[in-house]
């Protein structure tokens, strides 16, 4: 089966996503590290992010390479392992200008259908691993997944998320108003080309606000189980 999570910055798709993918013996697909690869690849380059042709065509170009084991993450981009890099707020802070350029979207939509394909078409010969894919990211039930079993989205308030990706504070890593930009500016920024801020049509809302990582992960495994039809579970 396939399962769409998606949601604002904060709510805990990526370690719900995994979570689930973990129990369920699914494979999971971090959508968000696409476009942190190809802006990490942009800015390597000196490529001015303003200058939309010049960065879809970099990453219609770009190598990727990343790992749908829930349990092993990576991203290897152009053969640079990018996994760290990509989190570093230098990207953070400019992804939304790859996010929102319409023909990166068409690009890194074309290659995430194709990984989600992949897991099916596995699931469907035996002895391969997986038996579906966790999906995460902005627009999953909308656009890349629109004929997912089960559509998820997950929030939470503010002050929850602000709280949850203030652990990132404790390093030094970002500042008070560097993590706010993430939260706030960034959703508004992704909000004007992909819906997410409010549930999709047949998508289930699940509020994280006063649950743990491991309530949200249950809540949404049993809902998982509950959809697969008949005569499919194994």
């Amino acid at each position: 089966m396939i399962i769409a999570v998606d949601g604002p910055s904060g709510s805990g798709k990526s370690s719900t996503a995994r979570g689930v993918a973990t129990r369920l013996g699914l494979r999971y697909l971090d959508t968000g590290a696409t476009y942190r690869a190809v802006t990490w690849s942009a800015v390597d380059r000196g490529l001015d992010l303003d200058d939309t042709a010049a960065v879809a065509q970099r990453a219609r170009e770009l190598e990727l390479e990343i790992s749908t084991d829930p349990g092993h993450q990576f991203v290897i981009a152009d053969g640079t392992d990018v996994t760290a890099a990509i989190r570093e707020p230098r990207i953070s802070a400019v992804v939304s200008k790859i996010a929102t350029n319409l023909d990166v979207r068409k690009e890194l939509i074309r290659r995430q259908r194709e990984i989600i394909d992949d897991a099916q078409n596995s699931a469907q010969n035996p002895g391969q691993p997986g038996g579906g894919i966790v999906v995460e990211g902005r627009d999953i039930a909308t656009v890349v997944a629109t004929d997912a079993e089960l559509k998820v989205h997950l929030t939470a308030d503010q002050d929850a998320r602000m709280s949850r990706r203030g652990a990132e504070l404790e390093s030094g890593s970002v500042t008070a108003e560097q993590l706010r930009d993430q939260i706030v500016r960034r959703d508004a920024d992704d909000a004007t080309v992909s819906q997410f801020l409010v549930a999709s049509d047949g998508a289930v809302t699940v509020d994280s606000t006063h649950l743990s990582l491991e309530e949200v992960v249950d809540v949404i495994s049993r809902l998982a189980k509950e959809t697969v039809p008949q005569g499919r579970e194994s």
